[in-house]
């Protein structure tokens, strides 16, 4: 007696579509792909009750033929691969030829066509994968596909898809989605009669614009990257507008959106040294390589892909987003003075209910600024100096190494917090902490890569009360110590002489600096402070020697910070992802004062 018997053809499809149908989001993510490789340019979707009760997907592309209408509905045929070669150069979305008959097994199904040059469209109804009618129709030159009560033949499927709400949220996903990477095609999004979404033919930022809002458009970096055949293109967000969530994270390789491990990992790795702790970037990233490089036939779904080359991607990747990061804040004056509405807000409350406080040390009397001459303000300031600072009237410098500062030219200090600084397009407004903390740990980066961290003995050891915890993790780490500027010796069983600090901390709090800095190595573990845990033991040094809150600067040190942030890298986000600086466009001023109205 056989044990091993063949399945019979309805189970094998209703197996298959197992595999590739979930719910009605799956039906809806596999006929858009095909929309798209027929080359339709408006799409239109109808779901009732989340997808459960129908799923209709019209679109205007080349259609199907009544010869093959039939062969659509049957498993692994398909008019998009047809040799081993094929499959290894896939430029399609979709290619095995499992979809539409996997939708067709598990729920009532019609397909019409019109294919141009015929006289009229051709319908083919199934229900269970079993073929009810083929059929002249009526319809538009294009294909509309019908899907009626997704698993009506497997209750015991059915009973595992969730709310209409749920499912709708599903379905809009995959809508956005394809929307997305789709950017030319006009897609219409109707729910239960009710027009959800409606998309016009855009480009990439505009259609960004329209599904993700103006503010993501608005505060994200452009980020564009080509070496030989591979090309990065799309929007990341800055630290400072990070998430709670990875809802907005949109990866795209030759149009198809996928999720990653090795992708995941270089955007993360890129943003690793300046995301605020639990916060997620948003980002919607178009990846385009050769084909033959990336192997899109590794799972059903078709959302994970392989590459040839995994670590020369995961390298362009990382140093593609390291890079945008790295110089955010030269980008243009408009990306730069683009604000959000609650910083802006935030911004109007301070100025409306505090006063405007200046430095004392050289600003006795303050003459009004003439517009036209800004130059005399600052030599007021400055006397003979003032040529150094400013050679305007259009407050740019003259040197060859900054041949514009964005950052404009102090004004003064808003309650010993806030540097304010005016600009050709506004006013800036600077923390003036979060800036010089993100400058002090990218030069201790610096120079502990170059191996140059330069160090300053104390005339006067620095004595420090410690526990017996404290005693043995200097005495065990003294050649880590040693290579990140610091010489401590033991004194007595609960005493520490600080001997040699870095030379970029010598306005820090060294008593707080070191009992953290120990704290930071019992933490780590010694073996990791100076690989893995670098850099969180650099922010934690340059947070203590970072001008502090209530500390009063001349207006020549503030112009010295400014200057010195406009040539930092990431000098836009403090070490732990929020904003350190933010700008209000004249226009916007001139609306808090009503002007023009």
């Amino acid at each position: 007696m056989n044990v091993i018997k063949l399945l019979p053809d309805e189970l094998i499809n209703q197996i298959a579509a197992g595999e590739v149908i979930e719910r009605p989001a799956s039906v809806l993510k596999e006929v858009l792909e095909n929309c798209v490789d027929a080359g339709a340019t408006e799409i239109d979707i109808y779901l009732m009750q989340g997808g459960l009760k129908l799923i209709r997907i019209t679109d205007n592309g080349s259609g199907i033929s009544k010869e093959d209408l039939p062969y659509a509905l049957t498993r692994h045929a398909t008019s998009k691969i047809g040799s081993q070669d094929d499959l290894q150069n896939i430029v399609s979305l979709g290619f095995r030829g499992e979809a539409l008959a996997s939708i067709a097994s598990v729920s009532r199904l019609s397909l019409t066509s019109f294919q141009a040059g015929n006289h009229h469209a051709w319908e083919i109804q199934v229900e269970g994968n079993q073929t009810i009618a083929l059929q002249p129709a009526a319809g538009s030159l294009g294909t509309s596909l019908e899907v009626r009560d997704l698993f009506f033949n497997i209750p015991a499927r059915r009973k595992f898809l969730k709310s209409e709400s749920t499912e709708f949220a599903h379905c809009e996903a995959i809508f956005q989605r394809i929307a997305l990477s789709n950017p030319t095609i006009t897609f219409n999004l109707y729910h239960n009669g009710k027009l959800r979404s409606h998309l016009a033919s855009a480009d990439f930022p505009e259609r960004i614009k329209q599904l993700l809002g103006q503010e993501f458009r608005e505060t994200a970096l452009f980020i564009t990257e080509k070496a030989a055949d591979i090309q990065l293109q799309g929007l990341i967000s800055r630290p400072a507008f990070s998430r709670t969530t990875r809802e907005i994270q949109y990866f795209f390789v030759n149009g198809r959106f996928v999720k990653d491990k090795l992708v995941n990992h270089a955007i993360r790795e890129a943003y690793r040294d300046v995301l605020h702790l639990d916060r997620h970037p948003a980002y919607v990233i178009y990846l385009h390589i050769n084909p033959d490089n990336v192997d899109v036939n590794v799972h059903p779904t078709k959302i994970e892909v392989r590459f040839r080359d995994s670590r020369a991607v995961h390298q362009f990747i990382f140093h593609a987003i390291h890079k945008a990061l790295a110089n955010g804040h030269t980008e243009s004056s408009e990306a730069n003075l683009s604000d959000s509405t609650h910083h802006i807000g935030a911004v109007t409350r301070n100025i409306k209910k505090v006063p405007l406080t200046y430095s004392q040390n050289r600003q006795v009397n303050l003459p009004l600024q003439s517009a036209a001459q800004p130059s005399v303000f600052y030599q007021t300031l400055f006397g003979e100096k003032s040529h150094e600072i400013i050679a305007a009237p259009d407050l740019t410098i003259q040197s060859e190494s900054h041949a514009s500062n964005f950052l404009g030219y102090a004004l003064g200090q808003l309650l010993g917090i806030y540097i304010l600084a005016q600009s050709a397009q506004g006013l800036i407004i600077v923390d003036m902490h979060a800036a010089h903390e993100r400058i002090v740990y990218e030069k201790l980066k610096q120079a502990l890569d170059q191996q140059a961290l330069p160090t300053q003995s104390l005339l006067i050891p620095h004595l420090l009360q410690a526990d017996a915890l404290d005693i043995t993790t200097v005495e065990e780490n003294a050649l880590l110590l040693n290579q990140l500027g610091f010489e401590i010796s033991v004194t007595s069983p609960t005493t520490l002489a600080i001997r040699t600090i870095p030379s970029i901390l010598k306005n820090a709090d060294i008593s707080k600096l070191i009992s953290e800095l120990l704290e930071d190595i019992r933490s780590y573990g010694s073996s990791q402070l100076l690989t893995g845990n670098r850099n969180e033991i650099l922010a934690t040094m340059a947070c203590h020697s970072a001008i502090r809150a209530n500390e009063l600067l001349t207006i020549e040190e503030m112009n010295v910070l400014l200057r010195e942030m406009e040539k930092t890298e990431r000098s836009d986000q403090c070490n732990h992802g929020r904003p350190t600086w933010l700008a209000l466009s004249l226009e916007q001023i001139d609306k808090l004062f009503m002007r023009g109205n």
